[in-house]
């Protein structure tokens, strides 16, 4: 496998638990906010849907199709991509970032990894850009709200892991064991 699929792969990759994370839970649930700075489920889908259309998309001169209106208010109201609106259904959010992958793997292969486009809101020192560093920066990006999704739906329901089937967990570390070994080593660090 060749470096742009192997990137392409592991963004793939973060795309498929994001969205497996919506799995099997409620409106309410994929919606509702369980941190304080409002991070839900279905935000960090929506999220992904525009930073995947901007950084693979207009950065390379390829904007993407029949976009939201949300996508071009986003510079006036940034907060809107952090949330599913009560008008926006999961399916038009799933299916809006479905759509998102595509065009980004068109461009994919489209583009070799030397290609060159431009970030308009980063610094012009840093603004010019190749299509490597856009996978690098998008798959770290999709694997850190990954993350993010992990601990919001454990949370939820106490469904963990990297994929459905495959929670990738080592023996013993879902246990009220593990939980409690952990406490007591915080607990011994108390001031």
């Amino acid at each position: 496998m060749d470096e742009k699929e192997t990137l392409r792969g592991y963004l793939q990759t973060g795309r498929e638990v994001m969205l497996w994370k919506l799995g099997g839970l409620g409106e309410y649930d994929v919606r509702r906010p369980l941190v304080p700075t409002g991070t839900n489920l279905l935000g960090l889908v929506k999220h992904l849907a525009l930073v995947e259309t901007g950084y693979l998309g207009s950065t390379f001169g390829r904007p993407f199709p029949d976009a939201p209106a949300w996508m071009e208010q986003v510079w006036s109201d940034p907060v809107t991509d952090l949330f599913a609106t009560p008008d926006e259904s999961r399916a038009e959010v799933v299916d809006l970032y479905r759509r998102a992958w595509a065009h980004s793997d068109a461009t994919v292969a489209a583009l070799g990894l030397d290609a060159e486009g431009t970030v308009p809101h980063w610094p012009a020192e840093r603004a010019t850009v190749t299509l490597h560093r856009v996978l690098v920066h998008l798959v770290a990006e999709t694997h850190r709200h990954a993350g993010h999704a992990d601990v919001l739906r454990e949370t939820l329901d106490g469904a963990v892991g990297h994929r459905m089937e495959n929670d990738n967990l080592a023996p013993g570390a879902r246990s009220a064991e593990l939980y409690q070994r952990a406490e007591a080593a915080a607990r011994a660090h108390r001031g």
